[in-house]
């Protein structure tokens, strides 16, 4: 008997007895679409946190920031720590060739008290201005969407110029005017510390691709999206859901940033503006950017070589890189993976049962009929080959059902959860789902397959 008569006879037996086969599928069929489901769910997540990181600047980026807890042999040394200052800056453009773009950073943030952001009456509740220059905006990922960058010439004027982001223009002018036009406030003026402040440009807005899906249709619908605040961050990361927070503290952060000239913010806001000189001020940090993710951990060692020489041998100075995110990130999809593949394996494991005990079944029904099929010259091979391929054929048909019923039961759980990440099925995760149910028609069929091979003959013609 060929393959193909195999599959053919495999076909009849179970389309004899439907039903039955229907709900021997029917652990294969949740299997399969339980696997797809989850892997598509976990994908989603995925993306978003990926996606999160890059906006974040990515495995890439460095940010050097003061550190008062010197180590325990310096103690003594506390009183001169300077922090980290322009003269850092440029040793490090100098002498550490393993990085890039190195830019200082002083940062003012309004929840804090420090700062007032305002506009006819109308106040920013949360805003972070940030002194700098404009290779900031390359190692943050911030991408200008209207306007113009300031300039040097803006710098070393101190002119009052700046650049926003959205979430500031949403508070102090509105998103929309009144023709549902959106609002682009370039040369209009903000007050910064009473301060007014030109704008001069805006970048775009930073949000997840799902949440620029739903304010798109809200916009069509006339309605509107809130963007999370920081109490729902804070609330995300009391509840321990970690992830969620990062993603929307990130999001939110770019979207409620200004960003100045150094020197504008320095002369400008700064209390301590006639103390010191321009190389020894103090900076909030100094962000930079390393060429490959390879040499990360020789960038850190030579920037800290520099930095040692810098600050006079005192360790006053940390490092914070995103190698910790990205863990965060790997070690929850893992066990979210883990989690959800040992799901699908039980679903397959009991589908796996459920073919083993139909295949019994239909060997003590069919007795007598191998019995006759081996008194006429069918081999052992040929019995056992007949209820594998039974059994695969089961699994099989089962698979390509619970592939069938997976988009529909993402769509039905995606509707369902309406704040939750978007899935994302893939062909890979499709078609390792429907491996495994190949994989599990496969072994089950080959206890009751080794059972029929084993009959012998006269006694199975004696079968009643």
């Amino acid at each position: 008997m060929n393959l193909g008569s195999i599959i053919e006879s495999g076909l009849k037996e179970i389309w004899a007895h439907w039903f039955r086969s229907l709900l021997t599928m029917f652990g294969v069929i949740l299997g399969v679409a339980s696997l797809v489901t989850m892997s598509a769910f976990v994908k989603g997540k995925e993306n978003l946190l990926k996606d999160s990181l890059a906006e974040s600047g990515g495995l890439e980026r460095i940010i050097v920031d003061d550190n008062d807890d010197l180590p325990d042999y310096q103690k003594h040394l506390e009183d001169e720590a300077n922090g980290m200052t322009l003269k850092d800056v440029y040793a490090l453009q100098k002498n550490a060739p393993l990085v890039h773009s190195v830019t200082p950073v002083i940062e003012k943030r309004s929840y804090r008290g420090s700062l007032r952001v305002s506009r006819k009456g109308k106040r920013v509740r949360y805003a972070s201005v940030k002194g700098t220059w404009p290779s900031l905006l390359e190692i943050e990922e911030h991408e200008l969407e209207h306007g113009r960058l300031f300039s040097d010439m803006d710098d070393l004027l101190a002119n009052t110029v700046c650049i926003i982001g959205t979430q500031i223009r949403n508070d102090l002018f509105g998103e929309y005017d009144n023709q549902g036009e959106e609002i682009i406030p370039i040369g209009e003026k903000i007050m910064i510390n009473y301060i007014p402040f030109k704008i001069i440009g805006m970048f775009k807005q930073y949000m997840s691709e799902e949440d620029r899906k739903k304010k798109e249709e809200a916009h069509a619908a006339g309605q509107t999206v809130a963007r999370p605040d920081f109490a729902q961050v804070r609330a995300a990361y009391m509840s321990g859901d970690r992830q969620s927070g990062t993603v929307m503290r990130i999001y939110s952060m770019k979207n409620s940033t200004i960003m100045i000239p150094i020197n504008t913010l320095v002369s400008k806001l700064d209390s301590a503006y006639d103390r010191g000189s321009n190389m020894d001020r103090s900076l909030s940090k100094v962000a930079m950017k390393i060429y490959d993710v390879s040499t990360l951990e020789k960038s850190l060692q030579q920037v800290r070589n520099v930095l040692m020489q810098t600050h006079k041998g005192l360790e006053d100075f940390e490092f914070e890189t995103q190698e910790g995110f990205a863990g965060d990130i790997n070690l929850s999809i893992q066990n979210e993976r883990i989690s959800g593949m040992f799901i699908a394996g039980i679903c397959l494991l009991v589908g796996g049962i459920g073919i083993v005990n139909i295949m019994l079944s239909s060997i003590s029904e069919r007795v007598r009929e191998i019995g006759i099929r081996k008194s006429i010259g069918a081999t052992n091979m040929d019995v056992f080959l007949q209820i594998l391929t039974e059994s695969i054929v089961i699994a099989v048909a089962g698979g390509i059902a619970g592939l069938i019923v997976s988009p529909i039961l993402v769509n039905t759980l995606a509707s369902f959860a309406d704040n939750t990440t978007p899935p994302v099925m893939t062909a890979f995760a499709m078609a390792v789902a429907f491996g495994f149910s190949v994989m599990t028609g496969s072994l089950a069929g080959l206890f009751p397959a080794i059972k029929a091979a084993k009959l012998d003959p006269i006694q199975a013609l004696r079968y009643d």
